[in-house]
């Protein structure tokens, strides 16, 4: 638990990636994040509930729900986000795996001959 703790805070915060995009690359680490918005809500009357992120863990500030005195709460991702839901959201970066192809192509021709046709080698990383 404790190593965890601590590997998650050697890797990048992304923090110098705008919360206005919905993709960018980190300037710090080069990776892609993706921005994505999170709303805590409470199972039974719906409402929204104040909430944090706990250890890369989004819970609500408070046990029970100050409208019902419910305890149970469900986390809704947002598409966008609007200006009445910012006092509730919670932002996560979240790196995106990219598999890289990378392929060299060389042709080969032959000097001093008249080539009717090229050979292509491909050479697959």
């Amino acid at each position: 638990m404790l190593l965890d703790f601590l590997k998650q805070k050697c890797e990048c915060s992304h923090k110098h990636v705008s919360p206005a995009v919905d993709e960018a690359y980190c300037p710090d680490c080069g990776a892609l994040v993706r921005n994505k918005w999170y709303i805590v809500r409470c199972s039974c009357c719906n409402i929204k509930r104040v909430s944090h992120l706990e250890l890369d863990k989004i819970v609500p500030d408070s046990k029970f729900c100050h409208n019902c005195g419910s305890e149970n709460y469900y986390i809704q991702e947002l598409d966008n986000i609007n200006f009445t839901d910012i006092n509730y959201a919670i932002l996560r970066k979240e790196t995106v795996e990219q598999n890289i192809n990378t392929t060299s192509q060389v042709w080969i021709e032959n000097e001093g001959k008249f080539l009717t046709e090229k050979k292509l080698i491909e050479c697959k990383e």
